[in-house]
């Protein structure tokens, strides 16, 4: 009969207190803060680009501020295909620019904030969702290379993972925005 002696363990991860969501190890939770800054930021710099036009996706002359229509310009170019072309064409007016601009920039600063995930997570996959309705990826030679997983849904999922799993805790107001009182009353705010 043999007897092994057990040896100690260490316990590297401080103990904590967990709730359903909560990832419960530092890496995790580093990572997908990573992945909230990351994703925030894709959000924030496309406001600022389609504001300022800094060049990159915008030139300056069709930046908002220089009188640029950031919505319209997309939804009635040559990017927009498939079935659904007349009606993201029939959407494409100057509140669609105010409201594409307004969804960039709130969900941008949400998201890197770690504040107001849940609506933002909702808010700004809807707008990927349509986005990547617009430009039909289901037909042969278009936009994406990949029919049905692209960068659209990529950063939908990416929002819904950081609001799922409370994301801003770590590194961001997550825990403090949780306590105000506002929220706590319209866990939709969470």
């Amino acid at each position: 009969m043999t007897t092994t002696a057990s040896r100690p363990t260490v316990d590297l991860e401080p103990a904590v207190t967990t709730t359903a969501h909560d990832v419960t190890t530092r890496s995790g939770r580093y990572a997908l803060a990573t992945l909230r800054l990351a994703t925030g930021f894709i959000f924030l710099w496309a406001f600022l680009d389609k504001t300022f036009g800094l060049g990159f996706s915008t030139p300056t002359e069709r930046a908002w501020i220089n009188g640029g229509t950031p919505s319209q310009g997309f939804l009635k170019s040559d990017s927009v295909v498939g079935p659904l072309k007349d009606f993201f064409a029939s959407i494409a007016s100057p509140a669609s620019d105010l409201l594409f601009m307004l969804g960039m920039l709130g969900i941008g600063v949400a998201v890197m904030l770690g504040v107001g995930l849940r609506i933002s997570a909702i808010a700004g996959s809807i707008i990927m969702v349509l986005m990547y309705l617009a430009e039909w990826p289901f037909a042969a030679n278009a936009g994406s290379t990949n029919p049905l997983v692209d960068y659209h849904i990529i950063y939908g999922l990416a929002l819904i993972a950081v609001a799922a799993t409370a994301a801003g805790d770590t590194w961001g107001f997550g825990r403090i925005w949780r306590s105000l009182p506002i929220v706590r009353t319209n866990a939709w705010l969470v």
